[in-house]
């Protein structure tokens, strides 16, 4: 789905569970049963993904994790960019000197198209998308 990892991956199904319904707390177990991850892992993530003011959680009987902040707030990039290297001034194949050096790379020109587009969509899409639609 991502051109990121698995991790990067099971942080934004996290994320994308706590926007369906941001106002209410949800422990990791209910979470990690939803989105098929292991509970170790989940809370894991949402340590992380609290750490960095992403998810607040409150400990005990009714707490639990929502956002932190608006789901209109926060793009699959502040996710990503917690568990990968989002910087892509280097992606040519044949070695970080290569394309910047001299004629680019034959794969220069799609690779830039492919990264400009996974920048764009991991930018502009809001968690505001995965929230339950009011009937």
């Amino acid at each position: 789905m991502f051109i990121y990892g698995k991790t990067t991956t099971n942080a934004i199904a996290v994320m994308s569970y706590l926007a369906t319904d941001p106002d209410r707390r949800v422990g990791s177990a209910e979470i990690a049963q939803a989105r098929n991850i292991s509970q170790s892992l989940t809370a894991k993530l949402l340590t992380q993904l609290s750490t960095a003011g992403l998810v607040s959680g409150i400990p005990g009987p009714g707490g639990g994790y929502t956002l932190a902040k608006s789901a209109d707030d926060i793009c699959l990039m502040d996710i990503a960019s917690l568990f990968e290297q989002t910087d892509t001034s280097t992606p040519c194949p044949f070695g970080p000197n290569y394309c910047g050096t001299g004629n680019p790379c034959p794969m220069h020109d799609t690779l830039m198209v492919l990264l400009e587009k996974n920048d764009r969509f991991m930018r502009g899409t809001k968690l505001k998308i995965f929230q339950k639609k009011s009937r």
